[in-house]
């Protein structure tokens, strides 16, 4: 590998052509090969059968590296579990990125080399991309936008509708830790302890189990907004209230004590390996049990269920039994976290 700033992304690296062509297939093919990807065509010509889950997203998370994580992983992550807490299995996905003009070339070989381990731990292959470069300060470092594809697990057609009165709020691990890694990292913060992001793909979590079992009505990942964000859009969107217990929410002492530091709740901090699961009533405990038997899903609990009450509103019950709404956050209190 290359020492930082001895070689630079330069304009022509985006113009089509000689110096374009060899960074394609002298890093991007030689990294991400697959038999799809090197025929190096306009699109990839895929022959995927039965019904299917599309996603597209881009990342400009600052700054590129993160205790945890770094864009390269970020974008993979991300899309792979737009697909899976859609009731898919993530198959194949596309990567464009834009560049901005003196970019170290040894730092996009190692986003580059992060995007390759995590699709390769994740089971999905980029099959096909866009590479542009821009003016120096016309974009800031990298960003990539990473779309998806994946296969829709037979007879689950997970869906906010089929929510009803009783069923059960499950999140699948402790929470707030990629938002508050992101700021630490970008402020310079010394908090004492170290914090690492949960940034993780989840297929390989969550597709088993809906292959195992129907109780699973609906999920979305708690990104940007964090949890209570995402539990509002859940009550605004099936029309039914959500009861949260705050003595059942994992949020680490570490984590408990950083925000109480910064003056941030937990509860709005983005996540990025998290997920909340809609779940039958009966079989909340089936499904916390399978969750628990996969290390990122070790630290999975139950923390409300939905009721006919302040309908389309999130009701917090404190640890002093006191009760509070929990608002969808107004605007994002940690820009760039993705």
């Amino acid at each position: 590998m290359a020492k930082i700033g001895a070689r630079k992304i330069l304009l022509g690296h985006g113009s089509g052509g000689r110096l374009m062509h060899d960074l394609i297939r002298g890093l991007l093919l030689n990294k991400l090969n697959n038999p799809v990807l090197k025929d190096l065509s306009d699109s990839a010509l895929l022959d995927i059968k039965g019904p299917l889950a599309f996603t597209t997203d881009s990342f400009v998370v600052s700054p590129l590296f993160f205790p945890g994580g770094d864009i390269g992983k970020l974008a993979v992550c991300g899309t792979v579990n737009d697909l899976t807490v859609s009731g898919a299995s993530p198959e194949c996905l596309s990567l464009s990125l834009i560049i901005e003009e003196g970019f170290d070339y040894a730092l996009l070989e190692k986003i580059v080399d992060s995007i390759s381990k995590t699709a390769k731990q994740a089971g999905v292959k980029i099959v096909t991309g866009d590479l542009k470069v821009v003016e120096h300060q016309a974009a800031d470092k990298i960003f990539i936008n990473t779309s998806g594809i994946g296969r829709i697990i037979k007879g689950r057609k997970l869906s906010v509708r089929n929510i009803c009165v009783g069923d059960k709020v499950i999140v699948s691990g402790d929470i707030a830790r990629h938002g508050l890694s992101v700021l630490a990292k970008r402020k310079g913060l010394d908090l004492g302890f170290a914090i690492n992001s949960d940034c993780a793909a989840l297929n390989g979590l969550l597709v088993p189990i809906l292959k195992k079992t129907d109780a699973i009505k609906f999920m979305r990942d708690p990104t940007r907004g964090g949890v209570a964000t995402t539990l509002n859009e859940i009550a605004e969107s099936s029309g039914f209230g959500i009861r949260v217990e705050e003595k059942c929410l994992p949020v680490s002492n570490k984590i408990r004590a950083a925000c109480e530091l910064l003056g941030i709740d937990p509860l709005y901090v983005a996540n990025e390996g998290r997920v909340i699961i809609i779940v039958k009533k009966d079989s909340a405990e089936k499904v916390l049990n399978l969750l628990k038997k996969n290390r990122l899903g070790q630290g999975s609990e139950v923390i409300g269920s939905l009721t006919k009450e302040n309908k389309g509103k999130v009701i917090l019950k404190t640890s002093l039994g006191t009760e509070r709404i929990l608002d969808m956050l107004s605007s994002e209190p940690l820009p760039r976290i993705c």
